[in-house]
């Protein structure tokens, strides 16, 4: 018989499934519990979300919201990090505290936007730069072109400029 502390619960659950983008399944079997809170304070302050779950509760949540997919993430003991805003901060900042502290945390999978992917796969989103560096590198590369046109075409300004220097510099010399 369910209680209303378990109903609350599938909720709460059923909430967070349906407005993550980016959930990363974890083990967190052998971590002290003063490990589990410092890095649940680390992702909380960039707006990322750490809930050790019971997968019988996460099953039926996930069911209720009709994410089948988050039924693959569950098996023994299982952590979630729930994003909700760029889908590579909770990989990026997953990966940066496991480097870090040097942490048993293990990735097992994750559901990002609907698809299922493999702890490796969590790795590589880590290491994808985020969206200013990308957009960084896309205006450097549509400016390349540009600034060595305006080298080219700016040359022979600069070189009569320079000849026209150089005859001046010599009549005064005289």
């Amino acid at each position: 018989m369910p209680t209303d502390k378990k109903r609350q619960q599938v909720q709460e659950l059923q909430q967070k499934i349906a407005n993550c983008r980016i959930a990363i399944a974890t083990d967190y079997r052998g971590l002290p519990v003063n490990e589990i809170t410092d890095l649940r304070r680390r992702l909380r302050e960039k707006g990322i979300e750490y809930r050790v779950v019971k997968n019988r509760l996460m099953l039926i949540a996930a069911d209720l919201a009709g994410k089948a997919e988050f039924r693959q993430l569950l098996e023994g003991p299982t952590g979630i990090v729930f994003g909700y805003g760029d889908p590579l901060e909770p990989a990026k900042a997953l990966d940066e505290y496991i480097k870090e502290t040097r942490s048993a945390l293990g990735v097992r999978a994750a559901v990002m936007d609907g698809r299922l992917l493999t702890g490796s796969d969590v790795r590589a989103l880590a290491m994808v730069p985020s969206m200013e560096a990308l957009m960084g590198q896309l205006l450097a590369q549509i400016q390349s072109p540009l600034v060595r046109l305006v080298g080219v075409l700016s040359t022979p300004a600069r070189s009569l400029a320079t000849v026209l220097q150089r005859r001046v510099d010599q009549l005064q010399a005289k």
